[in-house]
């Protein structure tokens, strides 16, 4: 039976994709911020482990002056740069690896989204891979669904039930084709996202910036204690469902809050600054960062859950002003045999 391993299982490689021209960074320089970005990531996962960076045609070469020598480089045709969404769900037997490609559709047909080039990367990052590709008719991303590798699930409502994405579903559909594809069990369905998470480049709830597995048993939770976000309240909400709950095996859940940053606006909209989405790597933890007073606390509550980790925060302001943060733009190729 073939299941996604957790995150914290060894990698043979992280997966992302560079930023190219497109509606999320549609000036010049607000896409060269972005490469930067995105570059410093690369190469603080790079720390640990072997990263292949998927580039649009004819852009290898500004990508290898930002990235580096040691991060291998792929050329293939883009759309935009969120690899957590767009590449494959890797899953494996225990001996072999296989992906699961997604439906993919622009985050629910979003009225700036194109998804024709991106809708690909799946089963293109999966054949590279050398894996077996699963197709899976579910509209469906990597940042949408998050496992604690013990058969739990942690799913969003407004995600995979969404009329912009799966009209006609039901839960039940739903959970039987995640089960199938995942070789989960038990499905933990949060209500919805963070607030700016329905904003303009947002995702519509992926569950990656509020809450995570660290370990079976133990979930980090996002919460937001300035009462004027929006975010307070819901926060609170899902933190006392999530403690209400149990997992696959039957253990209630313990629950690590961490607190958002104390920067509540950019640009005059609610910001969902998050340290939830962070990535684990081989021996590591890419931490976003905001230049923020909170994201000492953030690395040390991260340090203690993963005292054999190097804990590395990387400024995400930039990623999340396009809509996501550290996890949303790498994707973990497992280690066959492991994990």
């Amino acid at each position: 039976m073939f299941r996604m391993p957790p995150e914290w299982a060894p990698h043979e490689r992280t997966w992302m994709a560079w930023p190219g021209p497109n509606l999320t960074f549609d000036d010049e320089a607000g896409l060269a911020q972005a490469r930067e970005a995105w570059a410093a990531v690369a190469r603080a996962v790079r720390r640990f482990e072997p990263v292949t960076m998927v580039t649009g045609p004819g852009q290898s070469a500004e990508a290898r002056a930002l990235l580096g020598p040691d991060v291998e480089l792929v050329e293939r045709d883009l759309d935009d740069a969120w690899m957590r969404d767009i590449g494959p769900t890797f899953v494996t037997d225990g001996e072999r690896l296989a992906a699961v490609d997604w439906t993919f559709n622009g985050w629910g047909a979003q009225s700036w989204a194109r998804w024709g080039h991106d809708s690909k990367i799946g089963a293109y990052v999966s054949d590279l891979a050398g894996a077996q590709t699963h197709t899976s008719e579910l509209v469906n991303e990597g940042g949408a669904i998050h496992v604690d590798g013990e058969g739990t699930v942690l799913l969003t409502e407004t995600v995979q039930l969404g009329p912009e994405r799966n009209p006609g579903w039901t839960r039940a559909q739903v959970e039987a084709e995640i089960h199938a594809r995942l070789g989960t069990t038990k499905a933990i369905w949060l209500p919805r996202g963070l607030s700016g998470d329905y904003g303009e480049f947002g995702t519509r709830g992926h569950v990656d910036i509020v809450a995570a597995f660290a370990r079976p048993g133990v979930v980090v939770a996002h919460t937001q204690p300035d009462p004027a976000h929006p975010d307070h309240e819901l926060c609170k909400g899902i933190v006392a469902q999530l403690r209400a709950e149990t997992d696959a095996k039957g253990r209630p859940l313990e629950v690590v809050e961490v607190p958002a940053p104390t920067t509540l606006k950019a640009d005059g909209e609610w910001v969902d600054y998050s340290y939830i989405n962070h990535y684990l790597c081989n021996g590591g933890v890419v931490l976003c960062a905001f230049g923020d007073p909170r994201d000492k606390g953030a690395a040390a509550v991260f340090q203690e859950l993963f005292p054999d980790r190097t804990v590395v925060q990387v400024d995400a302001r930039t990623i999340f002003a396009g809509g996501g943060g550290i996890h949303c733009i790498t994707q973990q190729q497992p280690l066959v045999g492991q994990g």
